[in-house]
């Protein structure tokens, strides 16, 4: 009898998505399908999938152990998140080559199903680093009596989502800072920075209106600019090892001696990226927002604030709510923005108030005999007559204006 051949293995999976691509998340059930084609007929011990999910960071560092000594130190670490394994096809044991307990699968295409559940504890979300990785796949073992099994693994994808629509993520985010230049005996005056966002969550493809002001007061020329910095950090026996990724930037204009700039909502898109990662106990996925001034021949003055890319988008409500709330801190605040045009005058007493309303206002009330008695004193008279009085007229000129004081420090005259 002429043996068959394995044409093909490969493993598909079941789409909880319209995008046809396999996306799970902590407690959803992964199935699909391992798929053998054959030429002929075949007799198997076995088929089996073995899915495993984990974390694992590796790197080494050159160590000196003397003038002319040196090795080099080995970092690992990992953390499993879930170990499946299941037999599609045959029994456990396949180390041996008898003939007893085979199974014959015939020529054609053959499909055969399989399910695992993901377990319901937080997993950290796909990876690939520098230093380490997040993956999630499923390998699929086809064994026969006296050949190499055929292997073939397939990775699918895990979220751990982050819903931005919380409220550590949606408040605002601000910093200011100052830098005075020295050369010497020579001080020239401070540059200062101030900077603010609406809120902390993000998710790829939004875009970050920054708010910022930016003065220099220096006898240099200072160009602002923006910076969105992802931060991978490995831990591994008690050691840490760190990543940093420019993922996307702006520049502002040229700025001169004396000269003052601001932003008015510059827009930073956020492109693809992979999500924060921040519970796993190896890996860490951070995100911050820089906000700096490039200073020639001098450190730079810079303010960092705290980003978190997110998977779940904000809601319209979450927006409008964090948009006015921010925007109001932000119109009132140090930014001094446009205020709009003088609003117009609240309606008169007598549009809003008849004089039926309020000549019955004044009538008495009907009650009990101990409520009547109870409002016979000084404070029921003083409701009744204050109850519909008209406010006092509204005026555009404050009755008590304050001296204007002005306490920002100007730059110096030149």
């Amino acid at each position: 009898m002429v043996l068959g051949k394995v044409k093909s293995l490969t493993i598909s999976f079941d789409c909880l998505n319209d995008s046809n691509v396999p996306v799970y998340s902590s407690g959803d059930t992964v199935s699909g399908r391992v798929n053998l084609e054959v030429t002929g007929e075949i007799r198997v011990k076995s088929l089996k999938i073995h899915a495993r999910g984990h974390a694992k960071v590796r790197w080494t560092e050159s160590r000196n152990a003397g003038s002319n000594t040196a090795y080099t130190q080995n970092y690992t670490e990992e953390v499993e998140y879930f170990n499946h394994k299941d037999i599609l096809i045959g029994h456990e044991r396949d180390d041996d080559n008898s003939e007893e307990g085979l199974h014959t699968i015939h020529s054609g295409r053959h499909e055969y199903a399989f399910s695992f559940e993901l377990p319901q504890t937080p997993l950290a979300t796909s990876f690939e680093g520098r230093h380490g990785s997040v993956r999630y796949w499923v390998k699929a073992e086809l064994h026969r009596p006296w050949l190499l099994p055929v292997k073939l693994k397939k990775e699918f994808t895990v979220f751990e989502h982050i819903d931005i629509n919380t409220p550590s993520l949606l408040s605002p985010q601000a910093g200011t800072k100052e830098k005075t230049l020295c050369c010497w005996f020579c001080t020239s005056g401070p540059i200062s920075l101030s900077a603010k966002i609406e809120r902390k969550g993000y998710t790829p493809g939004e875009s970050i209106q920054i708010f910022a002001e930016i003065e220099n007061c220096s006898s240099r020329m200072v160009v602002p600019k923006a910076a969105i910095y992802q931060t991978q950090a490995f831990y591994a026996k008690g050691k840490m090892k760190e990543v940093k990724q420019l993922v996307a930037n702006l520049r502002g204009e040229s700025l001169s001696s004396g000269k003052t700039e601001t932003w008015n909502g510059k827009v930073l898109k956020i492109p693809p990226v992979s999500p924060s990662i921040l519970d796993c106990s190896i890996i860490r996925v951070e995100y911050s927002l820089m906000v700096y001034v490039d200073i020639p021949g001098a450190m730079d003055l810079f303010l960092n604030l705290p980003l978190v890319i997110g998977t779940i988008p904000l809601h319209p409500f979450g927006s409008r709510t964090s948009s006015v709330s921010s925007q109001c801190s932000m119109n009132m605040n140090w930014l001094g923005l446009t205020l709009p045009e003088r609003p117009e005058a609240p309606p008169s007493y007598a549009e809003v108030v008849t004089e039926e309303q309020r000549q019955s206002s004044l009538a008495p009330i009907a009650a009990c005999d101990d409520f009547e008695r109870a409002l016979q004193g000084p404070l029921f008279a003083y409701i009744q007559e204050f109850r519909f009085l008209p406010p006092p007229l509204y005026s555009e000129i404050d009755p008590n204006p304050d001296q204007p004081t002005d306490d920002r420090p100007s730059c110096p005259s030149r």
